[in-house]
């Protein structure tokens, strides 16, 4: 199963580590050195250039980890995951 997660961006379900909310997980320093080192070593994707991202998801991509920021809200994600795989998935 595919999840889509803005823009013309899909991924797959068995890939996602992780789905975070931009809003609340970026108050910790820690959240922020993540993506800035992220960025800096090209491993984030920006679906959507012109929109604010309110999340992002941490997927593995072959051999590496990769960072997506996607306008679309952690809680939209999640029902998208869950119709679809009909699991639980943790949101943070």
């Amino acid at each position: 199963m595919f999840l889509h997660v803005g823009g013309d961006h899909i991924v797959s379900a068995k890939d996602i580590i992780a789905i975070m909310d931009i809003e609340k997980t970026t108050i910790s320093n820690d959240t922020r050195n993540f993506l800035k080192v992220s960025e800096e070593e090209g491993f984030t994707v920006t679906v959507a250039v012109n929109e604010m991202p309110k999340s992002f998801i941490v997927v593995q991509d072959k051999h590496r980890s990769k960072v997506i920021l996607s306008p679309i809200s952690t809680n939209t994600l999640l029902k998208r995951y869950k119709i679809q795989n009909r699991k639980n998935i943790a949101i943070m």
